[in-house]
């Protein structure tokens, strides 16, 4: 995961599944229809335009995923902290649908600052 960051909100979770890169890569698949995406079958970026679905946020919202043999790593960057916990509640929401066999997984966030 990238430790370079401009955005003052950081919030990460490592979520246990087996199915890590299946999820990162349907959840990518999914959101490129829309926005801004870089995938592979390890690592995932998603961008989230600051104003999107008629947002006004300071900056965009990113979300970095970082697949495990047994966990998905994620971490968002906001720059405000509303845009944080709703990008938390976004990604855990997509994530959870995609996972409906093993649903509802456990995102532990760990909000901090950048690094």
């Amino acid at each position: 995961m990238s430790a370079a960051n401009s955005s003052p909100f950081v919030s990460t979770a490592r979520v246990s599944t087996e199915n890590a890169s299946r999820y990162l890569q349907q959840l990518c698949k999914h959101w490129a229809h829309n926005l801004d995406v870089t995938f592979t079958a390890e690592k995932g970026r998603v961008t989230f335009p600051h104003d999107a679905r008629g947002a006004n946020w300071p900056g965009d919202g990113h979300l970095e995923m970082e697949a495990g043999d047994a966990e998905l790593a994620c971490r968002i960057e906001a720059s405000a902290p509303e845009q944080l916990e709703a990008l938390k509640g976004v990604v855990a929401s997509h994530l959870d649908r995609f996972a409906f066999r093993e649903a509802p997984l456990a995102f532990d966030w760990r909000d901090g600052p950048a690094v």
